[in-house]
């Protein structure tokens, strides 16, 4: 019988304090301001959230033997740099929905989501800066600017239901995995970490990344809006086409009219819906996506066998399989 995976509070037990600080840092720095930043900070936080990316960052300083108070001043930046593209893709793809709750464009105007974003990217900075370490700021200036190009990307294929599987996961990398591997390389600069050991951070990170969005692209075909806290079929309404609409449209053609339509008239009608998802079952395109994470999440999971065992890189092994698991 296949084992259950690990819950992810059981994962994260070690670092719980230190994400407890970042919570503390996120609402401290934005507590200080004047305006609606305090009111729109306290709605984020209520908002929820796993953590996963401070998470990964404090989880591998730790394997590297890194005690020190600056993981969480980085994993505090992370957070901020995370939560200001969440602000933004929101508005690019005009969603109102997150997490149950109204996003904040919905809720207070898009100048006020504009302005929020860029406030958030330049906290994440000034946050970086309040360390000298020049290999932490430009690591997190990359990695930013990867994802700026990834959202850019992705808006030059939005309605294009040709897109191929390859650039499909040049997005993936660029909007999602850059940033997981950053988190997970930091906290091996952190622990100085050899360069191959830094280098096998790194690969976690970005493995676990596209493990992430793999998983997130299925859930928004397969789960319920209960469950996800936005409508299901979203991405395909906003013209985003995910790996298994791309795998069902290669082996199955004539699912093609059902899924242009939903693109160019941004509606999921019941007969269109329908189609989509006989096409996602007659060929098997949902279990393909599937065993597609579990390949990355497997690659994740052996980049940390440069470490020797112990409960820290238990904890870190375990992640990959919660990810696969979630269904929210």
């Amino acid at each position: 019988m296949e084992q259950s995976p690990v819950a992810l509070a059981h994962i994260l037990e070690s670092v719980r304090p230190d994400l407890e600080k970042v919570e503390l840092e996120f609402e401290r720095h934005l507590r200080a301001h004047v305006g609606l930043i305090p009111e729109i900070g306290a709605y984020l936080q209520a908002s929820g959230g796993k953590r996963v990316r401070p998470a990964v960052l404090l989880m591998t300083a730790r394997l590297c033997g890194y005690t020190g108070e600056l993981a969480v001043l980085y994993a505090s930046a992370v957070e901020f740099i995370h939560t200001a593209t969440l602000i933004h893709d929101d508005m690019i793809d005009d969603s109102t929905l997150r997490r149950g709750r109204e996003t904040v464009h919905a809720r207070w105007g898009n100048e006020i989501g504009v302005l929020l974003g860029d406030f958030l990217y330049i906290k994440a900075l000034a946050l970086a800066l309040s360390n000298d370490s020049l290999q932490v700021i430009r690591l997190l200036c990359d990695v930013t600017l990867r994802m700026i190009e990834g959202e850019l990307y992705q808006l030059s294929k939005n309605g294009d239901v040709d897109i191929t599987e390859e650039e499909h996961f040049d997005i993936i990398r660029r909007k999602t995995a850059y940033l997981f591997g950053g988190c997970s390389e930091i906290g091996g600069i952190l622990g100085g970490a050899t360069p191959d050991q830094q280098q096998a951070l790194r690969d976690y990170g970005f493995n676990l990344g596209v493990t992430f969005q793999l998983v997130d692209d299925l859930l928004d075909l397969t789960g319920t809006e209960a469950t996800i806290g936005k409508p299901v079929g979203g991405d395909l309404r906003e013209g985003k086409m995910t790996l298994p609409l791309i795998h069902m449209l290669r082996q199955q053609p004539a699912t093609r009219e059902a899924v242009a339509g939903i693109v160019r008239d941004r509606v999921v009608d019941s007969w269109r819906w329908r189609t989509v998802s006989e096409g996602l079952a007659e060929t098997g395109a949902v279990e393909y996506a599937l065993a597609r994470a579990a390949e990355y999440a497997s690659a994740a999971r052996r980049s940390l066998e440069v470490f020797p065992p112990g409960p820290d890189r238990e904890a870190l092994m375990a992640l990959p399989d919660f990810v696969l698991a979630r269904d929210r």
